[in-house]
């Protein structure tokens, strides 16, 4: 583990609540999808330049990872980053960085397209409960590559990669993100059906195209790919990470004061609106930004008849599994009752027990449904932060409790928020990083 990382996991935040926070944010680009576009840097030998990529802990992790490989990459700017893969040294990950992000097996589509090998240990990433890699490895087989598992994954082809129909047993966002590698150089048509298709896979398949990939279909749930025999150089733009709009919208509804959330795609966040809109959150979604009013009053927005509505997440364009968190922790302000059921992941609600010691009404019927009754009001805390998104919900919490708070291992929240702590203060908050 490096000193950096260490360090992160042994800092916290000291937050004092109630207090108004005012002023303007933008949105930093998205994390979920600066990963797999760093990833498909593999498949060119030509360099890329890559603008608006996130200066977070998870980044600089596949960084490494692709120098460990061999590919040249520097920081060219405080988010920009230039990759130049001329040469492949190995096809082997590194098992120890390889352990700190899940993304870490989005580097096997690209080294099976241009190496015809990879041996990739199993990835780390937060332990929000089981996260399969069968839809990974059933597309790889489709292709034409043998796969052995003992300890790590052994994946091999004899010879081009070829396309295939394949249709996901599940619509894994990363699993379509490395099928879509995959394909890019196999030879003939590939059609992945039951695709994901969220705006950071969409922004893979943009990104690929403008090296030369031949891909149809972005944007829908069925992917055609024309394989071609090698991609060139080119620039490109991270777009903005819709999930750290949303968490800014929920922070800006829980808290005294008026917020603008700027650098904003409307297409990318309005399928989330409905959710906030459903716990009473009243924004203004603008060309480029979202603006949250001061004067917010939460109130949950019943089903017909007056039966208690829910938050459920699910494949895009629902509601994004990443901010169950962050509407569970706004709903805690709400007056009413609303059921969060988050489908995907049976640990990501086990930390409501922590909201639960700050105040909150919160009955855990399982690991997958909470009952929340509100508004209730929170109080400071010492808290741990199990993983990215939990970790930005008790941060919500935090600066709306009455009180002061202390979050430790905020390492998490630095896997997935920039600099998160500097930005909240530029709009008023009293947040300090300190070390534990």
């Amino acid at each position: 583990m490096t000193t950096a990382v260490a360090d992160a996991l042994v800092e916290s935040f000291v937050i004092e609540g109630s207090v108004p926070l005012n002023g303007r944010i933008r949105a930093a680009g998205n994390k979920n999808g600066a990963l797999p576009i760093l990833a498909a840097c593999l498949l060119t030998d030509e360099p890329v330049q890559l603008a608006n990529v996130p200066h977070i802990r998870d980044v600089e992790t596949m960084i490494e990872l692709l120098v460990d490989l061999g590919a040249e990459v520097e920081w060219t700017g405080p988010n920009d980053v230039r990759v130049h893969a001329a040469d492949v040294e190995k096809t082997e990950l590194d098992e120890e960085l390889s352990r700190r992000i899940r993304a870490s097996f989005l580097l096997a589509g690209p080294l099976l397209a241009r190496c015809g090998r990879a041996t990739v240990p199993p990835p780390g990433g937060d332990v929000i409960g089981r996260r399969r890699l069968d839809t990974h490895i059933h597309a790889f087989q489709q292709l034409g590559a043998e796969i052995e598992l003992t300890r790590i994954y052994e994946m091999r082809s004899r010879g081009r990669l070829q396309g295939r129909h394949i249709f996901l047993d599940e619509a894994s966002v990363m699993g379509t993100e490395n099928a879509i590698m995959a394909a890019v150089h196999a030879a003939g048509e590939t059609v992945i059906g039951n695709a994901a298709c969220e705006p950071h896979v969409q922004d893979l398949c943009r990104f690929l195209v403008s090296l030369g990939a031949r891909i149809s279909g972005i944007g829908s749930n069925v992917l055609r790919i024309d394989g071609v025999d090698g991609l060139g150089g080119g620039e490109w733009r991270i777009g903005p990470d819709h999930i750290e709009v949303a968490s800014f919208i929920g922070l800006g509804a829980v808290t005294p004061g008026e917020i603008v959330i700027e650098g904003v795609l409307p297409a990318d966040v309005e399928p989330t609106l409905l959710a906030f809109e459903r716990l009473g959150v009243q924004l203004e979604l603008q060309e480029s930004s979202v603006l949250v009013p001061d004067g917010q009053v939460l109130a949950v927005e019943d089903d017909l008849g007056g039966q208690i509505p829910k938050i459920e997440d699910g494949p895009w364009p629902a509601f994004p599994a990443d901010l169950t968190s962050i509407a569970l922790a706004v709903a805690t302000q709400a007056r009413g009752t609303i059921l969060i059921f988050e489908k995907m992941f049976e640990n990501r609600l086990f930390f409501v027990d922590k909201l639960v010691g700050m105040g909150a009404r919160i009955i855990l019927c399982d690991p997958h449904r909470a009952v929340v009754n509100g508004p209730a009001q929170l109080y400071g805390e010492r808290l741990t932060s199990p993983d990215i998104r939990a970790g930005m919900a008790m941060l919500l919490a935090s600066l709306c409790a009455e009180g002061v708070s202390t979050i430790g291992n905020v390492g998490e929240i630095d896997r997935g928020y920039e600099r998160i702590d500097e930005r909240l203060r530029a709009l008023g908050a009293r947040i300090e990083r300190v070390e534990a």
